[in-house]
């Protein structure tokens, strides 16, 4: 629709593809794999794998995400683009389980559930048009982002309630 907004009426769009965005201040319980990964590790919970792990994402910290929106706003040859944004580096879901539990240094095993029918195996993005035309790529690592999300996790679990459990009768 914007780029077909554009086509027609002229005008000035840019269009940001956003790939597993993480870092301080995300939601606890989002859903996502890196938020829940961290909640299960920082309680000693087991931490919830689908499938065998072995499907890949990559995460990109937040700080090199805003660095990517900000040069493709200002870029003036991004006009009409769609840029993927993300980081390339990629990571089996079990590996960042593993990691996860080495950094938080949680006593968390691991739990293999059915792997959901629309689970995609990979997660990669492809930034070829981020690095050409922005001169754009991620620079924080992902074992220095997570060391620099763990203390906000710690920190909002300390305050977080889990929702009451109500029971009839």
């Amino acid at each position: 629709m914007t780029i077909a907004y554009h086509r027609t009426h002229g005008v000035q769009t840019r269009i940001a593809r956003i790939f597993n965005t993480y870092g301080p201040r995300m939601r606890i319980r989002d859903g996502r794999v890196l938020p829940n990964f961290m909640t299960q590790a920082i309680r000693g919970e087991p931490i919830s794998l689908y499938g065998d792990g072995s499907q890949t994402r990559s995460f990109c910290y937040v700080s090199d995400l805003v660095e990517g929106i900000y040069r493709l706003l200002s870029a003036s040859e991004a006009e009409g683009l769609i840029v993927n944004l993300g980081n390339p580096d990629e990571v089996t879901v079990r590996q960042l389980a593993q990691e996860i539990v080495n950094l938080t240094g949680s006593k968390s095993t691991l739990s293999f559930l059915p792997l959901p029918e629309d689970d995609p195996k990979l997660r990669r993005p492809d930034i070829r048009r981020a690095r050409e035309i922005l001169r754009w790529e991620p620079v924080v690592t992902r074992r220095d982002g997570l060391a620099r999300t763990l203390p906000y996790f710690r920190e909002a679990l300390s305050h977080f309630e889990e929702p009451a459990t109500h029971t009839q009768g």
